[in-house]
């Protein structure tokens, strides 16, 4: 797994040991960055459940002015904190804390927020409440959302769903604010 693209192309990416975290595949984070660059231009980018930081990152190598990088699993953390370093990215800030806690409570507002949970635990659909009450989704930006396709998908009011993409058994789903 390596950055795709940007100033960080072809850096090497880790991933924690074991099945507890499921980096996104290459081909799924080119998909979904090609639809989302003509965003990253100064961004600030919110990755919550970050793992190993791989979308974060990448927005960051593409353009995006900052990334928080949210993350509370200790060895996903000692992955992304390795990432972080090998990249070498300005604007990267890794927060060990519960995602849903902080999007519940965010002070920030960010132009694109990722959201990739561990799939069939219900957490996609309590965090999107989470951000809808903390408020973290800046006017006009976009959400990502990733989920296994089998899963049922129903954005919560007050988010529309702009676009569906399916690849493999992922999907990712682009929200935006009513």
């Amino acid at each position: 797994m390596r950055i795709i693209a940007g100033q960080a192309r072809g850096r090497r990416l880790f991933a924690p040991p074991g099945l507890h975290t499921r980096p996104t595949a290459d081909r799924v984070r080119e998909a979904l960055f090609s639809v989302i660059t003509p965003r990253l231009a100064g961004a600030g980018v919110l990755d919550a459940f970050a793992g190993s930081g791989a979308l974060g990152l990448e927005a960051l190598s593409r353009g995006a002015f900052s990334a928080l990088l949210i993350e509370r699993d200790a060895s996903a953390l000692k992955a992304l904190r390795r990432n972080v370093e090998n990249c070498s990215l300005p604007g990267a800030i890794i927060l060990c804390a519960d995602a849903l806690r902080f999007l519940n409570h965010s002070k920030e507002r960010y132009d694109i927020i990722f959201l990739d949970p561990p799939y069939g635990t219900g957490l996609l659909t309590r965090a999107l409440a989470a951000l809808l009450v903390g408020g973290a989704l800046k006017a006009g930006g976009l959400i990502v959302a990733e989920a296994a396709a089998r899963e049922d998908f129903c954005p919560p009011p007050g988010l529309v769903l702009v676009k569906k993409s399916v690849y493999g058994d992922t999907a990712l789903y682009y929200l935006e604010g009513e």
